[in-house]
């Protein structure tokens, strides 16, 4: 299902960020976020939601200009 809220996903095997592109234009990396947890968001029926209770608040982030 597409998101409404999430443009794209990408994900930096090598340094385990998960790169988080947001419909608004902002950009966040999420880092040491484990392959499995990225691969479970791709599978995600809402992605907004599974970011929102298994990422947001779990992981360092950091806000890319």
């Amino acid at each position: 299902m597409p998101s409404t809220v999430i443009s794209f996903i990408h994900y930096d095997s090598k340094k385990h960020t998960l790169r988080v592109g947001y419909v608004s234009g902002m950009v966040y990396d999420y880092k040491n976020v484990p392959e499995e947890v990225y691969r479970q968001m791709t599978q995600a029926y809402s992605k907004g939601t599974f970011l929102n209770r298994f990422i947001k608040g779990k992981y360092d982030f950091e806000k890319l200009d």
